[in-house]
C-alpha cells in the first residue's frame, strides 16, 4: 500500500513530536490515540496535550482496572486540562456473560478469556475507531516477538485503519527518560515489576528473566498473548 509505504519513510526519519505534528499536517480529520495509560502511552500523551495537537485521546475502561490505572487517568486529566474521551463495554454483552459464566470465567478457557476480552475491550475499540482515517499507538519492538518486525506503520486490515507507532524503536529505558524529563504522571505499578498492565485479574508483576508479556494471562500455556486490539 503506496500511502503507508510513503508514511514509514517519513515518520522513520521524525521524532515521536515530529511524527505526530506530521500525522496531523497530513491526515486533518480522523486522527485518534488509544491509551491505557501505561509508560509508552502516557508519553505520547504528553506530546500530544503539552503540544496541543489535533488529536483525539481515547481510553478503553474494562470495568476491571486497577485502581492505580485510574489515578493515572485522574492525574493526567488534572495535570493537562484537556479530555480523554473513555469507551466502556456495552450493557447488553457484558451483562448476559456475567449472568452465564460468572465475573471469572476467563480462567477457565482460552475462548472465555477472548470472549471477556471482546466485550470489555474490542468492541469498544471499534466504535472508538469508526470514521477514523489515522489510529496511533504506543506499541514498541521489545515488546514481544510478534512486534519486533513491526513498521512505524500499517495497514490494520481487521480495523481498515492506518496504524502509526511513534515509540516503535524506542527502548524502555528511553520512555523512562522521556517520563522523567518531563514529569509526566505514570502508573506506580510500573515501580512493583508491572510492565505491562491490563486488567486487575489478568495481570500481574513479572518475575527476573522473564519476557515482557508474561504477566498477561499468566495461567494460559501459550506465547504471543494478545487480547484482539493488536491483531
Amino acid at each position: 500500500m503506496k500511502e503507508v509505504n510513503d508514511l514509514i519513510n517519513n515518520l522513520n526519519k521524525l521524532s515521536v513530536g515530529q511524527a505526530l505534528s506530521y500525522v496531523c499536517v497530513n491526515y486533518a480529520e480522523g486522527v485518534v490515540f488509544s491509551t491505557s495509560l501505561g509508560w509508552e502511552d502516557q508519553v505520547i500523551t504528553h506530546h500530544i496535550f503539552a503540544n496541543q495537537l489535533p488529536i483525539e485521546v481515547f481510553t478503553l475502561d474494562t470495568g476491571r482496572l486497577f485502581s492505580e490505572t485510574y489515578s493515572v487517568l485522574s492525574s493526567t486529566l488534572n495535570r493537562y486540562k484537556q479530555p480523554i474521551k473513555v469507551f466502556s463495554p456495552k450493557a447488553e454483552l457484558l451483562e448476559p456473560m456475567l449472568t452465564q459464566k460468572g465475573p471469572s470465567s476467563f480462567y477457565e478457557s482460552i475462548e472465555n478469556r477472548k470472549e471477556c476480552c471482546f466485550i470489555r475491550k474490542v468492541e469498544p475499540l471499534k466504535r472508538a475507531l469508526k470514521g477514523k482515517k489515522i489510529w496511533i499507538t504506543g506499541l514498541r519492538a521489545e515488546q514481544s516477538d510478534n512486534r519486533k518486525d513491526m513498521p512505524i506503520a500499517e495497514w490494520d486490515e481487521v480495523n481498515q485503519i492506518i496504524k502509526v507507532h511513534p515509540l516503535i524503536n524506542w527502548t524502555l529505558e528511553e520512555v523512562k527518560e522521556e517520563i522523567k524529563k518531563y514529569n509526566i504522571p505514570y502508573n506506580v505499578l510500573h515501580d512493583r515489576g508491572f510492565v505491562s498492565i491490563g486488567c486487575a485479574p489478568c495481570t500481574r508483576a513479572i518475575r527476573e528473566g522473564e519476557d515482557f508479556r508474561a504477566g498477561r494471562w499468566w495461567w494460559e500455556n501459550k506465547s504471543n498473548k494478545e487480547c484482539g486490539l493488536h491483531s
